[in-house]
């Protein structure tokens, strides 16, 4: 398995990155990816996606650490439901230990457990965001308002996870991505002539497109082709996760 990760400043940004993402093992036999995006009418949204990436690493970790113990091992679905589950736990601790205003806790979350012997991944989208597996894209769009989890953090969990509509389950996997919408936000800056190029091509460049896959950077490489031959760069914060089964 091949693994890619970037995550990018937008132009209209100047301070903060307000995306975040995690990668995480969870036993031998499967893989915790996760986006998130930070509510930039919030206050201090970078905040917000960065907790919520360091809760998921330490979760995961956690999880690991128990089936190892326990000799046991969990299914796909049951594992991305305790992992939400502990995160909303824990955000709402976090929230009432730091006095967080909601306002402060605010980021979208595209969250997936894959199966690697298997093939397998679950996956739930809080918010909105964009996943691609093997060619197919699935974009969740909240016209500009998302759902943000920490609106729910009062509810019982059990209620909010079982109203959510925005889960996939997806089998065969060879090719995933998942990314914020910044994706979508790719803008000329200087004025100047280029080729020209699309939204949808770019979004297949990035999440689609094997060339250089044998590089580690290879998603750093295509965002600096992508300036340097069409004079774009993402204006809205970006951050993007790439697996390949080989």
């Amino acid at each position: 398995m091949k693994k890619y990760e970037i995550s990018k400043i937008g132009e209209f940004h100047t301070n903060h990155n307000e995306d975040s993402s995690s990668i995480t093992e969870i036993g031998d036999d499967k893989i915790m990816i996760a986006v998130m995006d930070g509510c930039s009418m919030g206050k201090e949204s970078h905040f917000a996606s960065t907790l919520i990436a360091k809760l998921l690493r330490k979760i995961g970790k956690e999880i690991s650490f128990r089936l190892f113990a326990e000799r046991t091992k969990k299914e796909t679905s049951e594992c991305l439901k305790e992992v939400l589950q502990k995160l909303f736990e824990d955000l709402k601790q976090m929230k009432n230990k730091l006095h967080l205003e909601r306002e402060e806790i605010l980021s979208t979350l595209i969250l997936g457990i894959f199966d690697k012997q298997k093939k397998e991944i679950e996956l739930i989208t809080v918010g909105d965001g964009l996943i691609c597996c093997n060619g197919q894209l699935t974009e969740y769009e909240q016209d500009d308002k998302p759902d943000y989890l920490g609106y729910h953090l009062v509810e019982e969990f059990r209620d909010w996870f079982q109203s959510q509509t925005q889960k996939l389950s997806l089998k065969n996997v060879e090719d995933l991505s998942i990314s914020t919408d910044g994706i979508f936000t790719f803008k000329n800056f200087d004025g100047k002539e280029y080729a020209e190029i699309t939204e949808e091509e770019i979004v297949k460049y990035l999440l689609i497109d094997d060339k250089g896959a044998d590089e580690e950077n290879m998603l750093k490489k295509k965002i600096l082709e992508i300036e340097n031959k069409f004079g774009l760069k993402p204006s809205d914060d970006l951050t993007i996760i790439r697996i390949k089964i080989e």
